[in-house]
């Protein structure tokens, strides 16, 4: 077994790599950005070194770098968590001509699964169902075009190299098929230095079901059962649970699926912890269901820990015995799962605007606890959330004998996640697990996809002022004592007032008078333009600019993409017009409300 080991990451994962190097008697060592000096798995692990700038490239990313504080600090392993160079075969060969364990699947495993046109050739060639399409890269639009037709439409258009929901466009109909080719090779670009598509069938409501696998260098190769990772947005996930509901997969489809994840990590020469993707097209009118690989992630996966909550199994210590050369710990008779686990992803994100993502600086933080519930989270009060990175907080899991019950402390431990300072999306979750489309076991896209019923549930505005003049009112609760007895009062009154709490006789301090209308208008307002400025939802970079001043546009049409938190955001205009101004450039950097453009009447 090894005796140091460099984490080359950080955030939740990271944290979660040291206490299983902790549990081992393994001694760790951090690395950092600029940005992460005061981070928890820096001040957590045995040792740290900076890396670099705040920009992953300078940091996270930066393989020489990594390698020289891997020499420096006398590891004699590096684990790479997810993301950033979990999934990169150069770093893997880096790392071993360093000398030093690569904590993963060979380079050659990572090559030939990362390529998603080269896995889904090689699992055709193993018998393994793939999604009807290529399994070529297409070379252009012109390309592209027939063999869309071929499929037939709805296609989906997807980057070679990509993965996480990154470089995934869909094309509903002929006319589309050019933007979601151009978009699906700009962020293969961008993420994975790979602007290579492939097109496939798309399916437009399948259940998204993995299976966990561990294989060692002994010939072992074992699944851990299924996940259920359907609830998405942007093709990214949100809620995870293990199993899947009892009446989507039984243990014969269970072990059907679980049999071609096998199958497929076989068949690259595995070895240590991955996850085999799947979709599930469940029966419909009297036909079986069907079961499709998608894709296999060389590494552990963000959702790991719900299949370690049913199964007892430590993903992360069996990837690591692996990697040291010893034999899995366990065999696939000994995987019994127990129970159901749920987990939900707290991002720095408002769902009230389409999941945009909301960076900032974390207030109060108290995470739940209590029976079967687990916080993975890499964060503490005062911690920065930088539009540079991921914008997850936090990981919150459950377990519990069954679905419903599971779903019930699920709903507890959000109640008591306290986060201030930042929009995340524990009342998103709140609001998802009590509807009736969970419940039912429902991928619940039809929520996901409806602005309405998003709005409705976000962070609660005050409301806007009346025709008639009226002030604006806000909502506040204070505690006071009344007798002994502590009561939670509401108090709706002016906007504007002071957050402050009731003095020793239970009174309110009065708000002052409310500002001037002129006063509170939104910057566009204040820049002169009123309803006609398109403003920022967010902070972040832009990053394409695909219309030009004077050009007349409709609404809906894309009139910036802006880059947060490793996502693109595409701004649309918010009616038709003429861009009279456009007062941004390529690679500026935008703050929530900015004007992006003025879009005049025609």
């Amino acid at each position: 077994m090894f005796s140091k080991i460099l984490i080359a990451n950080r955030g939740e994962i990271a944290v979660r790599i040291i206490r299983a190097l902790d549990e081992l008697g393994i001694a760790s060592v951090a690395v950092y950005s600029e940005l992460d000096r005061e981070a928890p798995h820096v001040t957590r692990a045995g040792e740290s070194y900076l890396l670099g700038g705040s920009s992953p490239a300078d940091s996270y990313l930066n393989i020489d770098r990594i390698v020289d504080v891997v020499r420096q600090s006398g590891a004699e392993a590096v684990h790479p968590g997810y993301g950033f160079l979990a999934e990169n075969a150069a770093f893997a060969r880096a790392c071993e001509a360093a000398g030093v364990v690569f904590i993963g699947p060979p380079a050659s495993a990572i090559e030939a699964m990362g390529s998603k046109t080269r896995a889904r050739e090689l699992m055709q060639a193993a018998g393994v169902p793939i999604v009807p399409g290529t399994v070529e890269p297409v070379a252009d639009l012109d390309a592209a075009r027939p063999i869309a037709e071929e499929i037939g439409y709805p296609v989906a258009v997807k980057a070679a190299g990509g993965g996480g929901g990154k470089g995934f466009r869909v094309a509903l109909k002929p006319e589309e098929l050019q933007a979601a080719f151009e978009g699906a090779a700009r962020e293969g670009e961008k993420f994975f230095s790979d602007a290579t598509v492939y097109l496939e069938r798309y399916l437009p409501d399948p259940r998204h079901v993995e299976v966990q696998v561990l294989a060692d260098g002994h010939g072992n190769t074992i699944h851990l059962g299924e996940r259920d990772c359907s609830i998405q947005r942007r093709h990214q996930k949100l809620i995870e649970e293990s199993p899947a509901p009892e009446w989507i997969v039984d243990a014969a489809l269970r072990d059907r699926i679980g049999t071609i994840a096998v199958e497929a990590a076989k068949a690259v020469d595995y070895r240590g912890a991955g996850t085999v993707e799947g979709l599930l097209v469940p029966e419909r009118d009297g036909r079986s269901g069907e079961y499709f690989f998608l894709e296999m992630n060389t590494r552990v996966q963000v959702e790991h820990c719900v299949t370690e909550m049913t199964t007892g199994i430590d993903i992360v210590k069996e990837g690591i015995r692996a990697a040291a050369g010893e034999p899995l710990s366990v065999t696939q008779e000994d995987v019994v799962l127990r129970g159901h686990a749920i987990e939900c992803r707290i991002n720095a994100e408002d769902a009230s605007k389409k999941f945009a993502p909301a960076p900032g600086r974390i207030g109060s933080y108290v995470e739940p606890s209590g029976p079967g519930v687990r916080v993975d989270s890499g964060v503490r009060a005062g911690s920065e959330v930088s539009p540079m990175y991921d914008p997850m907080v936090a990981k919150l899991i459950v377990w519990d004998a069954d679905r419903a019950q599971a779903t019930q402390r699920m709903l507890r431990a959000l109640a008591e996640f306290e986060i201030e300072g930042l929009k995340t999306l524990i009342p998103f979750h709140r609001a998802l697990l009590a509807t009736e489309q969970w419940a039912r076991g429902e991928t619940c896209r039809d929520l996901l996809e409806d602005g309405d019923w998003l709005k409705a549930l976000a962070f609660a505005k005050p409301p806007a002022r009346d025709d008639d003049g009226a002030e604006d009112t806000v909502e506040q609760t204070y505690t006071v004592e009344v007798s002994g007895r502590k009561f939670d009062v509401r108090v709706i009154g002016p906007a504007g007032g002071p957050a402050g709490t009731a003095d020793a006789n239970g009174a309110v301090p009065a708000a002052p008078k409310r500002p001037t209308r002129a006063a509170r208008e939104p910057r566009a307002r204040e820049n002169g333009h009123g309803g006609d400025a398109l403003n920022s939802p967010m902070q972040g970079s832009v990053w394409k600019i695909p219309v030009k001043a004077g050009q007349q546009v409709v609404a809906g049409e894309v009139v910036t993409i802006i880059e947060a938190m490793k996502m693109e955001n595409e701004i649309t205009a918010h009616k038709a017009g003429v861009i009279s101004e456009l007062p941004i450039s390529e690679g500026d950097l935008v703050r929530s409300g900015d004007v992006l453009a003025i879009i005049t009447d025609p």
